[in-house]
């Protein structure tokens, strides 16, 4: 089965959300990723979703989505060109003998840290999702405690904008 990224634009209202998400569920579809927020007309929201199926599968859940009244408009985002990105916070276990180790990774990651404490740090990497997995893989070893990732969020590139 493929992962499909959905790009959904819907009316900025209460409870749209729920309604979409809804929709997922009662036909057994697994979100994989979601992402939600406003664009830059204020009455929108763009809704960055990935779900695992086929063709078909996809061309189900696009039609079921413009069944909402909500919904403005579906377009995949699979198999244009296409700018992808996610956001991770990882909580490293970290002390003075680690710290530069894990500095060195970060610094090959292009990432940051962002809080530094006596037996912890907080890095922040944003890129797609490759990367992601791999700054996660590499600072394992040294105990990751807590860990929060976004959804992907992804935009055609210009020559694709529709």
């Amino acid at each position: 089965m493929k992962k499909h990224t959905i790009a959904v634009i819907v009316e900025n209202r209460p409870g749209v959300l729920s309604r979409v998400s809804g929709l997922f569920s009662r036909r057994g579809y697994n979100i994989h990723s979601l992402a939600v927020g406003t664009t830059e007309d204020e009455n929108l929201s763009r809704m960055t979703i990935v779900v695992e199926g086929d063709d078909d599968t996809l061309e189900q859940i696009t039609k079921q989505l413009y069944k909402l009244i909500d919904v403005v408009r579906v377009y995949e985002l699979s198999n244009i060109s296409a700018v992808d990105r996610e956001l991770v916070l990882i909580k490293v276990a970290a002390n003075e003998s680690t710290r530069s180790e894990i500095q060195q990774i970060v610094d090959i990651f292009r990432a940051k840290i962002v809080d530094l404490g006596e037996n912890a740090l907080i890095v922040e990497a944003t890129g797609d999702s490759t990367k992601i997995d791999a700054i996660e893989n590499m600072l394992k070893k040294y105990g990751i405690r807590e860990m929060v990732r976004t959804g992907k969020v992804s935009l055609a590139r210009s020559e694709e904008t529709k």
